[in-house]
C-alpha cells in the first residue's frame, strides 16, 4: 500500500464513505502478514518505495504461489526471482497474466507500466554467457518502472563492439555491467561515461575464475571511481540499486 492509497483511505473515512472498521480491515496486514513459513512485508512499498520481491530459490512451488498471491492482492507489480518452471506453473494456474522469463529465471505479474525513473538504465553484458544475469537485471529494472536498454556481448576481447554503442551509453543515467572471466568490462565502461556504473561479477569462466571470485576481486579493485560492485550473479541487486539512483 502506497502513501497515496493510505491518504485516500483516511479521506474516505473522513467523508463517511468507509467505516473505521472497514479501514482497519484493509490495514490489517500492515506491516506484515505471517504465513508461518514466511512473513510477507506489505509495508515495504510504503517504507522504501518498492514492494517486496520473492526470492524463490529453496522454496516449494506452493510456498512461492502463496506468497505471490498475498502480494498480488495489493494490486502492485509482483516479481519472483530465481524461479523454476515448476514454480511458474503453479503461479500461472492462479494468475493467467503471469509471465516467465526463462533466461532471467523470473516470474512477473505486471499491473502498472508507469515509468518512474528519470532516465535510462543501460544493462551491458561482456559475453553471451553473461546474459542470464543481465536479463535478471533487465526484468527487475523494467518491472520497477524504468526505461531499459541492453547491450550484449560487448566485452573487452572486442572493444570495438562496445564503442559502437558509445552514444547510447553516455546518455544513460546509470549503467549495470555484467562480466565474468577477469571482470574488466565495468572499468572500461566507467572510463567512458560519467554516470554511476554498477558492476556485477558473474560465475562465468575457466578454473582460475573461481566461479566469479576473480571477477569480483577485479571489480572491487577498479581504478574507475564511478564503479561500485554487487555480489556474484546478483543482477537483481544491481537493478534495485540502479532503480533507486534513477529515481533521485
Amino acid at each position: 500500500m502506497t502513501a497515496a492509497e493510505i491518504r485516500n483511505l483516511f479521506e474516505q473515512v473522513r467523508r463517511g464513505k468507509l467505516s473505521p472498521d472497514e479501514a482497519v480491515a484493509q490495514l490489517r496486514h500492515l506491516p506484515f502478514e505471517d504465513l508461518g513459513y514466511a512473513k510477507v512485508d506489505h509495508h515495504r512499498l510504503l517504507r522504501v518505495g518498492m514492494p517486496e520481491v520473492i526470492f524463490s530459490q529453496g522454496k516449494t512451488a506452493q510456498q512461492v504461489t502463496s506468497i505471490f498471491t498475498r502480494l498480488a492482492k495489493r494490486k502492485t507489480n509482483v516479481l519472483a526471482t530465481r524461479a523454476t518452471p515448476e514454480q511458474f506453473a503453479s503461479v500461472k494456474a492462479k494468475f493467467r497474466n503471469a509471465e516467465y522469463h526463462e533466461l532471467a529465471r523470473a516470474i512477473t505479474l505486471r499491473r502498472n507500466r508507469e515509468v518512474l525513473g528519470k532516465g535510462t538504465i543501460a544493462v551491458v553484458s561482456a559475453g553471451t554467457s553473461d546474459i542470464p544475469v543481465a536479463e535478471e537485471a533487465v526484468v527487475t529494472a523494467e518491472i520497477m518502472g524504468n526505461k531499459v536498454e541492453h547491450f550484449y556481448d560487448v566485452g573487452v576481447a572486442g572493444i570495438h563492439r562496445l564503442l559502437a554503442h558509445h552514444e547510447a551509453l553516455v546518455a544513460a543515467r546509470v549503467a549495470i555491467v555484467c562480466a565474468g572471466m577477469e571482470g574488466a568490462l565495468p572499468s572500461v565502461v566507467g572510463g567512458l561515461i560519467g554516470a554511476p556504473v554498477i558492476a556485477v561479477p558473474t560465475s562465468i569462466g575457466y578454473g582460475a575464475a573461481f566461479k566469479g571470485l576473480t571477477a569480483l576481486l577485479g571489480m572491487l579493485n577498479s581504478c574507475a571511481s564511478n564503479v561500485s560492485v554487487v555480489n556474484i550473479d546478483n543482477g537483481f541487486g544491481a537493478a534495485y540499486v540502479a532503480t533507486l539512483i534513477n529515481r533521485l
